[in-house]
């Protein structure tokens, strides 16, 4: 009888062995899900959080070339909400590519009840062809 049951705990070991260390790597793999929440390369605009997704709006783009080629804009941001909001914005300045060659720092907007305000931004040189202007939640 223990002959027995040391032969099937053998067994069992023998084939935790050979199975455990197995791998199935055959190389590289693709990213999953690129295109999925890609925004910031297809839009204007992007709300950080779903708080700013719940109470902002972005209702109007306005962009301009400065005589020396910079991109300069003004956007109007909406306070959809009956209360005041205190959020953040920046914005990344991209070439024809979609590349960031520029970033502003994060400057907070204070957003009264159902307020409208417009925040503007300027690259720091003639090469932003694109942009993405990023609105998040101040902390």
């Amino acid at each position: 009888m223990k002959h027995k049951i040391l032969s099937a705990c053998a067994a069992v070991a023998a084939m935790t062995v050979f199975t455990g260390c197995q791998t199935t790597n055959e190389g590289a793999y693709l990213p999953k899900e690129t295109a999925k929440y890609n925004y910031e390369d297809t839009q204007q605009v992007v709300l950080m959080d779903a708080m700013v997704q719940r109470s902002i709006a972005a209702p109007a783009i306005q962009q301009a070339r400065l005589p020396d080629g910079r991109l300069e804009l003004a956007a109007n941001l909406r306070n959809r909400e009956g209360r005041r909001l205190q959020v953040q914005t920046q914005c990344e300045f991209k070439d024809a590519q979609g590349f960031t060659i520029d970033s502003t720092p994060w400057n907070t907007l204070i957003l009264t009840e159902n307020a409208q305000e417009t925040v503007r931004f300027t690259s720091m040189n003639d090469k932003a062809q694109r942009y993405t202007i990023r609105v998040r939640q101040a902390h």
